[in-house]
């Protein structure tokens, strides 16, 4: 018994009993002119089988029939992404709305609903870097992630921008070598009061991995706010105002082949962006061989179409004129 790749039996079968009570129309039809006319109509028995075994086989045909299996290849392909988000204090800042970390946020979502297909990756950083959650298909699992950052994860202290891609590098170099291609997303304000960054490029660039940047914030900046309407004020007693530092996630996105986007209630660069990473190729993992049902609907789509084409050459005259 064949399996069937597209079961529609109860379409198919109300289009057969429309098609019938069409074709038994058109005989009732030229029977009746027969008849008002003197003439027999019995030439009708030439096309009606044809065209009742054409219209059944275009209907096997459309049913998919598949009869045994054949080994196929298939070549599986996809690309890593992190996303390493900023979650220092001057992410509260409101100079974009409603702060610089919310707003980060939801652009993260929006990037997961993006790249259904790939394993993503969170990694946060402050004074501290820290995979919140390892390489996963399971978006919704790093959707519960995303939601629940906040600038009070990481213990306080200076921003240190080297923290994040250092542990990055050291996560490239435990993947085998024939891992997938890998792209990340870096989005921070830019503020670094940490290590030279030009070592630890050096050696992304050389992986091959592009860091994609996006600075959140505005030149002008604002003040950074805290629980209970205070803002964080420096040793001299004096409100800090934290502003876009764009010349540091310029040069990580330089140095790495990756592009640099601005975020805020004036422009938005992340459209840019997130079609670079959808274009950007996978690498192929591996070659391997599956069993898929063999279709057959070749046989009755052609017996259909020789049906159809014989219909045409045998020409019939129903009614001779007198």
């Amino acid at each position: 018994m064949p399996n069937w790749a597209y079961p529609n039996f109860e379409l198919l079968g109300g289009l057969a009993v429309a098609l019938l009570l069409v074709l038994l129309a058109y005989v009732g039809r030229v029977r009746r002119l027969g008849r008002a006319l003197g003439q027999g109509t019995g030439r009708l028995a030439w096309k009606l089988p044809l065209r009742v075994l054409a219209g059944a086989a275009l209907g096997v045909a459309l049913l998919g029939p598949a009869v045994g299996v054949r080994r196929q290849p298939v070549r599986t392909t996809g690309k890593d992404l992190w996303v390493i988000m900023d979650v220092s204090r001057s992410m509260d800042a409101t100079d974009v709305a409603p702060s610089r970390l919310l707003r980060a946020q939801g652009e993260v979502e929006r990037l997961l609903r993006t790249l259904p297909a790939d394993r993503l990756g969170l990694v946060v950083f402050g004074s501290e870097a820290r995979v919140q959650c390892p390489l996963t298909f399971d978006q919704d699992a790093l959707r519960v992630f995303v939601r629940t950052l906040g600038t009070e994860l990481l213990p306080p202290g200076p921003t240190r921008l080297h923290a994040p891609l250092q542990l990055l590098l050291e996560r490239l170099g435990r993947a085998p070598a024939a891992a997938r291609s890998t792209a990340v997303v870096l989005m921070s304000d830019g503020e670094d009061f940490g290590e030279n960054l030009e070592p630890v490029l050096r050696s992304l660039g050389r992986s091959g991995t592009r860091i994609h940047t996006v600075g959140v914030g505005t030149a002008a900046g604002a003040s950074i706010p805290q629980a209970g309407g205070r803002l964080l004020r420096n040793a001299k007693g004096q409100p800090v105002r934290s502003r876009l530092q764009a010349a540091a996630l310029m040069q990580v996105a330089a140095q790495t082949g990756g592009l640099y986007a601005e975020l805020n209630d004036q422009q938005n660069g992340l459209p840019r962006l997130l079609d670079a990473l959808r274009n950007a190729p996978g690498t192929t993992e591996q070659v391997r061989t599956v069993a898929v049902a063999d279709n057959r609907y070749r046989y009755p789509l052609a017996l259909a179409v020789m049906l159809l084409v014989l219909d045409v050459l045998l020409t019939i005259r129903v009614l001779k004129p007198q």
